[in-house]
């Protein structure tokens, strides 16, 4: 046993009477991260090489502050992304998002599909549709400034050319498109004003603007999705957005046969918990 597993034990143990749903792989992170090793190479760190600099780290993760934060990165499907203060941290259940819409993109019979992120953070759905589906052209619009660096930045790193990045509202974007979209995907802001999240990394951490939606149920900005989403699609398109669990019935009702949406479903994350909300737009 080495010292760094030594202190790696000991933080474990600190993270967990903190509260910290995942503290032995928190602790191996952040150790890795100021020992510029993977995790898998932490027993290699010498004695000698020890950084006091990961107590430092512990005391902000046992604060709550998110691991994200510490290390500077967050993991979403096959990509390691820049985050930090300002700007949304990738959840697990939006990779189920991003991964229904790049299975409904690799079934069409499109060549190269056109896609549009509205309110992008990060850009993690942008850069995962992008990086999964050949010949993809993703538009990624983001109207917050903050969330907007963090986003060029990640486009920078990961786009390929292929991520175009538009810093504007997602309730009036991209008229140029109208009517030429294969599929519109949105992580919009959809707490209830006056809601609390139960996650002190949510609650304190993550932008407000990114979390609470207007409206008394919050959903105002699904509605502006919505809207837009009829605008940009062609015949057939496909719209994914997701919600809180507990807001499957009235985002799926927003969807209405009326406007012209069809298939319309209530899906599930991993924990088999409604999720998100899919349709196709204006095809019998």
């Amino acid at each position: 046993m080495t010292l760094l597993l030594d202190e790696i034990a000991l933080a474990t143990a600190r993270l967990a009477e903190a509260g910290v749903p995942s503290p032995r792989t928190d602790a191996e992170e952040i150790a890795a991260y100021v020992h510029g090793v993977r995790r898998s190479e932490l027993h290699t760190v010498a004695d000698a090489d020890f950084d006091a600099l990961f107590w430092e780290g512990i005391a902000r993760r046992e604060a709550r502050e998110p691991l994200q934060h510490i290390t500077g990165r967050a993991y979403f499907r096959y990509l390691s992304l820049e985050v930090g203060p300002g700007v949304f941290v990738p959840r697990p259940e939006t990779e189920v998002v991003a991964g229904w819409a790049i299975e409904r993109l690799r079934e069409m019979d499109v060549a190269a599909p056109v896609v549009v992120d509205l309110g992008t953070g990060s850009g993690a759905i942008a850069l995962s549709i992008a990086q999964e589906v050949a010949l993809a052209t993703v538009h990624a619009v983001e109207v917050d400034p903050d969330a907007y660096r963090w986003a060029k930045r990640n486009i920078l790193e990961h786009g390929q050319g292929r991520v175009h990045l538009h810093p504007e509202d997602l309730a009036d974007a991209l008229p140029e498109l109208d009517g030429q979209v294969d599929l519109v995907i949105s992580n919009p802001p959809y707490i209830p004003p006056g809601a609390i999240p139960r996650d002190p990394e949510v609650r304190d951490y993550d932008p407000y603007r990114a979390l609470y939606g207007s409206g008394e149920d919050g959903l105002n900005e699904v509605r502006a999705v919505e809207r837009t989403a009829r605008r940009l699609l062609r015949p057939g398109g496909f719209v994914a957005v997701e919600h809180a669990d507990q807001q499957g019935t009235p985002v799926y009702l927003i969807f209405s046969e009326e406007n012209g949406w069809r298939d319309v479903r209530s899906r599930q994350d991993l924990t088999r918990r409604d999720r998100f909300v899919t349709a196709r737009f204006g095809q019998e």
